[in-house]
């Protein structure tokens, strides 16, 4: 699902709602969980998941074109992390 197929579904569940109301709605919580992880801070959406941010340290990596050893810089990446709710109704529980 995209973020236009959702905010599609969410406006066809909810007719009392503007179609602009609810795309402002769901850019407002991605905009925020998107804040506060280049804050590093963590966002959990109980039963769903938890977003987080983890460092990735510099280390030599490899041109897989050339092979030659190439620095790659230290990062910090977005990790996510199923909750149990979830996890438990992916595998039909």
């Amino acid at each position: 699902m995209i973020r236009s197929e959702l905010i599609q579904k969410i406006a066809d569940e909810n007719p009392h709602l503007y179609q602009r109301d609810v795309e402002r709605i769901v850019n407002t919580i991605f905009n925020e969980i998107t804040d506060a992880m280049a804050k590093g801070n963590r966002v959990e959406l109980r039963g769903f998941g938890a977003f987080s941010v983890k460092k990735r340290d510099a280390r030599t990596g490899r041109n897989p074109r050339t092979g030659e050893s190439v620095q790659v810089e230290e990062k910090h990446v977005p990790f996510f992390k199923t909750g149990k709710l979830l996890r438990d109704r992916l595998n039909g529980k």
